[in-house]
């Protein structure tokens, strides 16, 4: 079983930059497609980015495409969120997760493991 840790999330102002990162436990973890999700108060957790297992294939919300990239060094068992031009609705925990097999998906309920979150706070 992979364990996920999140950091890197914070309290910045209306068009700043975060970068966030997720380590794994688990030496396998080039076999995992990992993704990105977040919650924002009162609502449901939403998809945010997905990377297939060499970074190869990557998937965005349409919220997110252009400011947002998804990137993951292997070697490192670390995948990133490279967040840039942050808007209020941004706001919420950000979630690593994991997921078996090589596609990049964007559907909440394939990712089998879960990091605790990191919050993410963008201010106006």
């Amino acid at each position: 079983q992979v364990q996920l840790v999140e950091s890197g999330g914070g309290l910045v102002q209306v068009g700043a930059s975060l970068r966030l990162s997720c380590a794994a436990s688990d030496s396998t973890f080039s076999g995992y497609t990992m993704g990105w999700f977040r919650q924002a108060p009162g609502k449901e957790r939403e998809f945010v980015a997905a990377c297939s297992w060499n970074g190869g294939t990557t998937n965005y919300a349409d919220s997110v495409k252009g400011r947002f990239t998804i990137s993951r060094d292997n070697a490192k068992n670390t995948v990133y969120l490279q967040m840039n031009s942050l808007k209020p609705d941004d706001t919420g925990a950000y979630y690593c997760a994991a997921r078996s097999g090589s596609r990049a998906s964007v559907q909440i309920h394939e990712y089998r493991f879960w990091g605790q979150g990191t919050q993410v706070t963008v201010s106006s």
